[in-house]
């Protein structure tokens, strides 16, 4: 049965509660929620950090359910996700919609979190509840599509990010690439970084470079900062291990990483991860296996090329974010900013789901979700 006109306009408005979580709760998913009588909404709410009170919670209570519980009693809860139904880091939620009388409940979304899963919705019908689910299911699961990614492959959503030039280069063919975007771009850059768990580069990034990879200003996360440098020879001057006490660093390296290179950063303050596998791609699988038990949700992949096209090739980059400035370099020799063994044929290009495109200053933005051919 299509839901109805009131029942999908409430929970677009849960959804875009839910949103406001976003860089603040993970891993754990973002949850909005809106009680309504009708048309008239009388309490919302969304998750608003990792082990805060649930959207449920928050909307329950500025209905009023906290005190009397009269103007939740009969009304319909919509909600983007299922009510967990589990002790946590906070109460059930299931049991706090029962108890304050909610009538109806209206779900987007099942959580297939394995505590929950289906969990929620069987308590609130077993007190008697109608529930509905599956009301802007595609928009939820797009919304959360990095908390499903980590519990359905135990790996992090992998965000792909890079500035170029008209011409499609990141540097020019001696190496120089500062600054192709401009100052605009670099502060949404900042902004994104500030909602990561993690910042992957490469090892020619970080020695060509000489990046910090910080947040400027600060975001609700402080991202850990990943090198992926087979043979740990990130040098101890760089501001990367020179910082490391400040803000951590983790060296993703192969096994013929000489005992000497690995001490002299450990040493330093970094943390060195000797990678399993015989190839550049399975090592990379390991570092994102090894990112994924370490409940990292969002990772930010920054370059370089090799990197880049690395990951692409295996399928492993969800989202994309890029900078197009208005410049030419040329040269045939000129950096790129996906290198890797790449695809065969045009057609089966890889594409972008309902892109973003806007100017940011003089450069162009783009921004999507990567969508593979079936």
């Amino acid at each position: 049965m299509e839901p109805s006109n009131l029942d999908v306009w409430h929970m677009r408005r849960a959804l875009e509660l839910a949103e406001r979580g976003r860089g603040h709760v993970e891993p754990n998913p973002m949850v909005g929620c809106v009680i309504a009588q009708g048309a008239e909404i009388i309490g919302q709410g969304w998750h608003r950090k990792f082990g805060g009170p649930h959207a449920e919670i928050e909307a329950l209570q500025i209905a009023g359910a906290s005190d009397t519980g009269a103007r939740a009693a009969g009304a319909t809860m919509y909600v983007t996700l299922e009510p967990c139904c589990h002790q946590g880091k906070t109460p059930p939620c299931s049991r706090a919609v029962i108890a304050a009388g909610i009538r109806r409940v209206v779900v987007a979304q099942r959580d297939p979190f394995p505590q929950v899963d289906g969990g929620g919705l069987a308590e609130l019908e077993a007190a008697g509840i109608e529930t509905d689910v599956g009301v802007l299911q595609d928009e939820a699961r797009r919304l959360n599509g990095p908390y499903l990614k980590l519990l359905e492959t135990g790996r992090p959503w992998v965000i792909a990010k890079w500035a170029m030039t008209l011409d499609g280069k990141t540097a020019s063919r001696t190496g120089s690439s500062q600054w192709i975007s401009g100052g605009k771009s670099r502060e949404v850059v900042h902004v994104l970084r500030g909602r990561v768990d993690a910042i992957v580069v490469g090892r020619e990034t970080a020695r060509c470079d000489d990046p910090s990879l910080t947040v400027r200003p600060p975001g609700p996360r402080t991202p850990l900062r990943v090198v992926v440098d087979t043979r740990a020879a990130l040098d101890p001057q760089s501001q990367l291990v020179r910082t490391a006490g400040e803000v951590p660093v983790l060296v993703a390296a192969g096994a013929e990483a000489p005992e000497t290179h690995r001490r002299r950063l450990t040493d330093a303050g970094c943390e060195v991860f000797v990678c399993p596998g015989e190839s550049h791609a399975d090592r990379l699988v390991a570092l994102l296996d090894e990112l994924g038990r370490r409940r990292l949700t969002n990772v930010l992949v920054e370059g370089g090329g090799r990197l880049v096209g690395s990951l692409l090739d295996g399928g492993q980059i969800d989202e994309v974010h890029v900078f197009i400035a208005p410049k030419l370099v040329g040269g045939a020799e000129a950096t790129t900013p996906v290198a890797g063994v790449g695809l065969e044929t045009i057609a089966q290009s890889l594409t972008l789901d309902a892109p973003k495109i806007q100017q940011i200053g003089p450069d162009m933005y783009i921004q999507g979700r990567v969508v593979r051919p079936v």
